[in-house]
């Protein structure tokens, strides 16, 4: 059993994830409403539609993910005030679930990694430029996740249930389960991502001096933009550093700290708030369908204004 500090700061660490979680879930759902809205009624223009759906894959993991991820903060937070337990299949279920989210939102920086080095370095393959495989890619990944990593993680008794954080997620103190996970659903997309962007990065550069004047300044765009995706994708790493140190200092000293996983949650959640607003100003044609909605809205009562003008001035 924990005491009343460990509860309190357990419970304190609970409720800012929460509010932060709640804080992604919101923006995630109006974004991925914006962009659902602009492509049912055409309004994205035809070359920008990957990467537009590109980004409704992922606010929609992020929503789902934050959402999942409230559960668990009101799970802990009941636990703290009430002494609840909540073991049981459905949390087994719900810890695997958190697992999947997360290797899902790597791998939408993945695909949107693939789609910007097939469209600057391989342009002329039209087979990897068509909306609908970006839209069934995901489908696939999530079927291959869904299926690998209880294979991989049950025999290890990966997931368990945390007695002290009253919900059900991979053991930190398993060290064969936690790394085997950490493998498939974080350090493997990672690696996927920055070798992408460091060959994306090499070809704009090699291709700069023989390039015309026009495609420079769309290679200076690309370039910009892979540097402000990279920098995002870099901040996830980071903000994976605490659960990894607390558990290289379990290995080290035997200590485990019996807030290992609140802590570890608690970057992550702070992810999600920052990725949800960082990802709408960073990619330039989600950012355009945004404020296009925006001069639509106070357009419009001003054009109607000039019809019932008219009208009346022709009666």
């Amino acid at each position: 059993m924990i005491n009343n500090q460990t509860k309190t700061n357990g419970f304190i660490l609970s409720s800012v994830s929460l509010g932060l979680n709640t804080f992604a879930c919101v923006i995630s759902c109006i974004v991925f409403f914006i962009i659902i809205y602009q492509l049912y009624y055409n309004h994205v223009k035809r070359e920008d539609k990957i990467t537009v759906v590109l980004c409704g894959h992922i606010y929609i993991v992020v929503l789902i993910y934050s959402s999942t991820l409230m559960s668990t903060n009101i799970r802990s937070m009941l636990g703290d005030l009430y002494n609840q337990s909540f073991d049981s299949s459905w949390c087994i279920f719900s810890g695997y679930l958190v697992l999947v989210l997360l290797g899902m939102l790597y791998k939408m920086f993945v695909n949107q990694a693939f789609y910007r080095l097939i469209r600057i370095a391989y342009s002329q393959n039209r087979r990897f430029q068509s909306v609908k495989l970006y839209i069934i890619l995901p489908i696939i990944e999530i079927i291959i996740l869904t299926c690998i990593l209880p294979c991989v993680l049950i025999p290890l008794n990966g997931v368990t249930y945390l007695p002290n954080d009253y919900f059900c997620y991979a053991t930190f103190t398993n060290i064969p389960g936690i790394l085997s996970a950490a493998a498939i659903v974080y350090i493997g997309p990672f690696c996927c991502i920055l070798f992408i962007y460091i060959h994306i990065t090499k070809f704009i550069h090699q291709q700069g001096t023989i390039q015309t004047l026009i495609v420079k300044q769309r290679q200076s765009r690309d370039l910009l933009i892979t540097r402000r995706i990279l920098i995002i994708v870099s901040l996830l790493l980071i903000l994976g550093i605490p659960a990894m140190t607390l558990v290289f200092i379990f290995i080290i000293t035997g200590e485990e700290n019996s807030l290992l996983a609140r802590i570890a949650f608690f970057p992550v959640s702070a992810s999600q708030t920052g990725l949800s607003v960082v990802l709408l100003f960073s990619i330039p044609q989600l950012k355009n369908i945004v404020l296009n909605l925006r001069t639509a809205n106070t357009v419009t009562p001003v054009n109607r204004a000039v019809q019932m003008r008219t009208i009346i001035g022709t009666h």
